[in-house]
């Protein structure tokens, strides 16, 4: 080892510390300044050949071969520093000995930044740069590391700072000169640089403060740089930097955008980076605290799938005990990753939840064991290898993320157990549900028992089903269980609504002793009468799975299902299970549907009896005190005028509540019953006596619910649903925002179920025309209000149930479907996400499904785009709208033909007769609209717009093309479009319009020609053209026996725009007439006849 340091490399070490005081110095002044230098890579001459500079270049070309060869390459490079900055008595024998005698530490310094310097210019693709920037900062670490075991002072104390070293003195040399180019022009240079720069800081231990203030301020700089690679290398180094206080490192004189502390620009940047791989660099490197805990969590509804990945497999696990995550942390993770769009997301979180969040909860019991055996011994970290099955830890698990709230029919414990025990085999193995098991459950474990089995069932394995069958006890067994497990969360209910009652009592004094200790023992039988019915929930899940092919414990089930129906204060849930486990034991055959509504309705009658025996009980409890009033006086009389208020006040909500549970009861078994309403007895009279004057009641939520049940009745009965369609039309035009929900939802429910009742009537005399349909425009009016409402609740309702009515074919109106996209676009509707999310699936679904409604989706496209753009002309400033520019492209990909699904498996664009292409309708509608005398220069932009996105399709009916080239001619002709990009776009689409014709009348067949003349404008056709088309036609139908369109009747119900275009008005107040509108001639198909093409159709009028 060397024995002191050399004079000369004293000389050498105040020589170079004054050079990398002014170089400090020098970047310092730069960074403050108000403008950003560009430097570029300097190389120094070369000078003469030296054997120090062909040892070092030689160390650094072996270091870049390969990882295996950077360790032997710094230990040679740490020996050739030895010979050059350290004078030995006995230098060790090495072949560069002799030579180091001339050279000392400043030349070994220069040859390794020369060597340095042509790393910068390496790019990123080539893995020889990284191999050097790696082996740059081995050799610091292992020269630092050396330095500092020689110069260590023994007797310093521990607060002293690190000694100066030749390695320091390299390593300041090294990072003033890179950060000298930082900021060049050159991508390369400066990913390079930043990489250097970012490296040394996380390998190095210390830094001198000066130069940190310098590096710290170049990495934020770089973290603003337009490359994602270089803020990636800006992250790496900000990192580490991270958390130093603000006020050591904040530089007073420096720009505004370079001060603030570090932590607060990463946070910032891990927020709103555009770039997914920055925002992952920052994912792992952030230091863990409770300032970054919650911005680290929120990357769970990041945008890239990697991002989120990348949380769940290596952040959360990294995070250490679960148990520190705040509860609503812990339900947001769970359900954000089980239930993510990506599959490795999913994957990396079921992963956490059963070995990582599990080991935490399994290693406590072993934890308290080895304190309790060695309390001076630290807490064990993670054990290495997965824990042995422990019940005792899943239970903890579950009460760890809440079971009771999450454990609902939707709720994320389902998938996250789900996902537990299809990776977990030796928990399935382990798991035991035997008499124990049920002596006194909670909601943890019962939960487990439920989800055991609903996994076994689910999976299809009989493996797995042979299990269940081993492990879960048998129908009869699981029904007295069942029937104890009732029994106790009756008497729980009994007792809170005892604790109640003596509460009330106390009203007049709620602060003393007695009436604190039932408020605490009410609080506790409310939690228990909560968990108890959770268990009784899971209960009778289990109960809808089991085989009931024993007849003994079918009987048994029945006869508890028939008892637990009859309980007036059994919950509605567990009233809806009941319901559904009846029905399953009753049989699926028409006998036991009968059976069924003939026991639900004994159940409904016994629960309405209750309130008949109350008003008995309270009878015979006023005449045993009409004996004491008779010798009262006129004082205490006026006493009990108070008390027989608060009676009947009580007597009138305990009937309304009784009311709504017999209501309950019937909609349940309505929601399980198929047959026919009119042939089944019991539904009639259950109709007729319950559902009927519960929607005639005076109080509201016994309307409501019977509005229910009666529009589930109409779901069994086409006649009862056509009779009552104008009472639920009715009820959202008068009703409150709650009512007009269940409006929409039941009319919607009818028309699924009954969609021939918006079909056109049939005429009893064949000669005579069948009227309209009364019922249609009073619907699509509801619709159309419901688009507009006020409400978040009923526009949403409104927009999903009116897109399943579309994409189903049921209602076709271009009216109804111009709302949907105005409500799409419109900026108003940015409050309400559930609107918006349901039709960004319904609008490129419809549209893609079938070619009519991409026809109907371009008919309507113009005049969208028109309202939208009136409609940012009127937006306030603190508004903000999508561009039309968005909106003319989103139209246009919705009507690409190519996108259709009946032609993605065709090879050919074939249209069927009757239906016409989305982009040909848009582009003649575009054309009449450019030469209406009402569009301006703006709108014209926008429409002119539309030709560079269409697809035109040569397999397309010829008289399209030929009516487009018409429209063409005429726009040209009449110069609508005096700009030059517009007349550009003009004969661009008529240059391929041309083309294409040429192309089909080439192809197509001499008799087809002859067909094809007859489409033609009649002003193109002279007499001599006529004779021939009509000597071609002999085999068409003659006029008379065709369907020709009478115009005569037809009236407006609206005067046309300035569009042309008429559309149904149904927010009209005058109901009473229904009349046919015509929406113009240029939305008429055009017919391959001759009788369409001797039809002038300029000359038509329309009164």
């Amino acid at each position: 080892m060397p024995g002191r340091p050399s004079v000369r490399a004293n000389r050498a070490a105040k020589a170079e510390g004054a050079t990398s005081r002014k170089t400090s110095t020098a970047a310092k002044t730069r960074a403050s300044s108000t403008r950003s230098s560009t430097y570029a890579i300097e190389i120094p001459e070369e000078g003469p050949a030296t054997s120090l500079r062909e040892r070092v270049c030689t160390t650094f070309s072996d270091a870049q071969k390969g990882v295996t060869t950077q360790r032997k390459s710094a230990v040679n490079l740490r020996k050739i520093q030895e010979l050059c900055c350290y004078e030995t008595p006995n230098p060790r024998k090495h072949a560069f000995a002799d030579d180091a005698r001339d050279y000392d530490e400043s030349d070994f310094n220069e040859e390794v930044s020369r060597c340095v310097l042509r790393v910068f210019s390496i790019k990123k693709s080539e893995s020889v740069g990284d191999r050097l920037v790696r082996f740059l900062g081995f050799f610091l670490k292992y020269a630092s590391d050396k330095d500092n075991a020689i110069f260590r002072n023994p007797d310093a104390d521990a607060t002293d700072g690190f000694p100066e070293t030749p390695t320091s003195r390299l390593t300041s040399h090294i990072l003033n000169l890179t950060l000298q180019i930082s900021q060049a022009k050159d991508k390369v240079v400066r990913y390079r640089s930043t990489q250097i720069i970012s490296h040394v800081v996380n390998t190095l231990d210390s830094i001198d403060d000066d130069l940190f203030a310098i590096i710290r301020l170049a990495l934020l700089r770089r973290l603003k740089d337009k490359e994602s690679n270089i803020r990636v290398q800006a992250v790496l180094g900000l990192g580490r930097l991270a958390e130093e206080t603000d006020e050591q490192d904040e530089d007073e004189d420096s720009e505004d955008e370079d001060a603030g502390g570090v932590l607060n620009k990463l946070l910032l940047a891990l927020q709103h980076d555009p770039s997914a791989e920055v925002r992952r660099a920052l994912l792992l490197n952030l230091p863990f605290t409770p300032t970054t805990l919650p911005y680290l969590l929120e990357r769970a509804r990041d945008l890239d799938a990697s991002t989120r990945r990348v949380l769940y497999s290596r952040l959360l696990p990294a995070l250490g005990d679960f148990r520190h995550l705040s509860l609503q942390h812990r339900e947001k993770l769970l359900r954000w990753g089980l239930r993510d769009r990506d599959e490795n997301v999913r994957k990396a979180t079921a992963r956490l939840f059963r070995e990582r969040w599990i080991e935490d909860c399994a290693s406590t019991q072993t934890a308290e064991a080895e304190v309790e055996e060695a309390p001076e011994q630290p807490k064990s970290k993670q054990p290495e290898k997965v824990s042995d099955p422990n019940m005792d830890a899943l239970l903890e698990l579950l009460e760890r993320i809440d079971v009771m709230n999450a454990g609902g029919e939707s709720g994320i414990a389902h998938d996250a157990m789900k996902q537990f025990w299809d990776g977990r085999p030796d928990y399935r193995a382990h798991v035991t549900f035997e008499d124990p098991f049920f002596e006194d459950v909670t909601a943890e474990s019962m939960f487990i028992a439920r989800t055991f089995n609903q996994f076994c069932r689910d999976s299809g394995d009989s493996a797995l089903e042979s299990m269940r069958e081993d492990k879960m006890p048998e129908v009869t067994k699981f029904a007295f269980l069942l029937q104890r497990h009732i029994a106790k969360l009756m008497a729980l209910v009994s007792k809170v609504s005892q604790l109640t009652d003596n509460l009330d009592s106390y009203a007049e004094d709620p602060d003393c002793d007695e009436a604190k200790a039932i408020t605490d023992q009410q609080a506790q039988a409310e939690e228990d009468a909560v968990q108890q019915e959770f268990c009784v929930e899971q209960l009778l899940h289990i109960a809808l799975t089991l085989d009931y092919s024993d007849e003994m414990g079918r009987r048994k089930m029945f006869s508890i299902m028939r008892e637990a129906l009859a309980l007036a204060d059994l919950p509605e849930e567990c009233t809806k299970l009941v319901v559904e486990t009846l029905r399953l034991v009753c049989g699926k055959d028409i006998a036991g549907e009968q059976e069924f509504c003939s026991i639900v309705l004994e159940a409904v009658a016994e629960v309405h009896d209750t309130i008949i025996g109350e008003e008995q009980q309270q009878n015979n409890e006023d005449v045993d005190d009409s004996f004491h009033s008779a010798q009262s006086d006129v004082a205490p009389s006026r006493e009990k005028t108070p008390q027989a208020g608060d009676f009947d006040e009580k007597k009138a909500y305990q009937e309304i509540m009784v009311n709504l549970k017999c209501l309950h009861i019937a909609q349940c078994m309505l929601q399980n019953v198929q047959c026919d309403l009119e042939q089944n007895s019991h539904l009639v009279t259950m109709l007729n006596n319950l559902v009927v004057p519960a929607v005639r009641s005076q109080e509201a939520p016994i309307r409501e619910r019977g509005l229910l049940c009666l529009g589930l009745c109409c779901l069994l009965s086409k006649n009862l649903a056509e009779e009552n369609l104008t009472l639920f039309l009715h009820c959202f035009a008068k009703g409150h925002e709650a009512l007009q929900i269940i409006a929409v939802q039941i009319i919607s429910d009818i028309l699924t179920r009954h969609p021939s009742l918006l079909a056109q009537p049939v005429a009893s005399d064949p000669e005579q025309e069948a009227g309209a349909n009364p019922l249609v425009k009073p619907i699509y009016k509801m619709y159309s209000k419901s688009l507009r409402a006020p409400d978040n609740g009923v526009q949403s309702n409104g927009c999903i149930s009116l897109s399943k009515l579309m994409l189903a074919g049921t209602i076709q109106d271009n009216d109804l479907l111009k709302q949907l996209i105005l409500a799409y676009f419109d900026p108003e509707t940015q409050s309400n996400p559930g609107l918006r999310q349901a039709l960004t699936y319904f609008l490129p679904v419809y549209c893609h499904s079938k070619r009519q409604n991409a026809e109907a989706m371009a008919r309507v496209a113009i005049s969208v785009i028109h309202t939208l753009a009136e409609r940012a002309e009127d937006l306030d400033e603190e508004e903000e709208m999508v561009g039309i520019n968005l909106v003319v492209a989103q139209l246009c990909d919705w009507t690409d033909p190519r996108k259709c699904v009946p032609m993605m498996d065709k090879l050919s664009h074939d249209i069927t007769e009757g239906e016409l292409d989305g982009h040909l309708v848009l582009v003649v509608e575009a054309l009449e609209k450019i030469l209406s005398p009402g569009c301006n220069k703006e709108e014209r932009k926008h429409y002119v717009s539309i030709f560079s996105k269409i697809y035109l399709s040569p397999t397309a009916p010829v008289a399209e093309f030929q009516t487009i080239s018409a429209l063409l001619t005429e726009a040209l002709e009449s110069r609508v479009a005096n700009e030059a990009s517009a007349r550009n776009a003009l004969a661009k689409l008529q240059t391929s319009v041309t083309k294409l014709l040429a192309t089909v009348e080439e192809d197509a067949p001499a008799e087809d020609e002859k067909e094809y003349s007859g489409v033609r404008s009649s002003t193109e056709q002279t007499p001599e053209a006529l004779e021939e088309i009509v000597e071609a036609s002999e085999d068409i139908p003659d006029a008379n026996e065709m369907d020709v369109i009478d115009t005569a009747d037809l009236t407006m119900l609206t005067k046309p725009d300035h569009e042309g275009t008429v559309f149904n008005d149904y927010d009209e107040d005058d109901d009473s007439e229904e009349v046919d509108v015509m929406t113009g001639l240029a939305k008429r198909h055009v017919e391959d006849s001759l009788v369409e093409s001797l039809l002038d159709d300029s000359d038509d009028t329309i009164s």
